[in-house]
């Protein structure tokens, strides 16, 4: 529901169903000045589906672990799918962990600190989130995607520096055509 309510510009649809395989959405955004197309791959959650969700993690520089904080289980689970992320994807893939429903705070199973404490722990940025009200998801993933992109551009500057000293005032740094693209050189000429 939140890769839902993102790439569709906050619209929520009560009669929606849980994503069954893989769901993909784009959204172009603006990061620092510079309009950025995140592809947004929905993985789901359920037990089910696991093996063919972990072959969308090799790519992945970015992940939105999300539980749901009226169900326990689905927060018990989350040490699972970021040892799954850690194992199958990058090692500089950027994480945050949300906990989705909390405009059902009547229902809370999992308390927000155990949330907070759990991501802290293991390194990872934390919000709770409501798609229904679309509460911290623009905020989420402007997040991971601001993160995305400083680390693309530090990857940019640091090969553009190595083949060609670094660049001066007015030069452009290409952080290629897609977040998972890496920056590349190329000559006019051989010697």
């Amino acid at each position: 529901m939140i890769t839902i309510t993102y790439s569709r510009s906050n619209e929520f649809f009560l009669e929606s169903k849980a994503t069954i395989g893989v769901e993909f959405a784009t959204r172009t955004l603006q990061v620092e000045g510079k309009t950025i197309k995140a592809q947004i791959w929905d993985t789901a959650g359920q037990e089910r589906y696991r093996a063919i969700t972990s072959a969308y993690y090799r790519g992945a520089v970015g992940a939105l672990l999300v539980y749901d904080i009226t169900k326990k289980p689905t927060f018990d689970n989350v040490q699972r799918w970021l040892n799954e992320l850690r194992n199958h994807a990058d090692a500089n893939i950027v994480v945050m962990m949300a906990g989705n429903k909390s405009d059902l705070e009547h229902l809370r199973a999992v308390d927000e600190q155990d949330g907070k404490s759990f991501a802290e722990k293991e390194g990872l940025s934390f919000l709770e989130t409501s798609a229904l009200e679309s509460y911290n998801i623009e905020k989420a993933f402007q997040t991971v995607l601001t993160e995305i992109y400083h680390i693309i551009s530090k990857k940019a500057l640091a090969t553009q520096e190595a083949v060609g000293g670094a660049p001066g005032k007015g030069t452009t740094i290409n952080v290629g055509d897609s977040v998972a693209s890496s920056a590349t050189t190329k000559s006019c000429c051989s010697s």
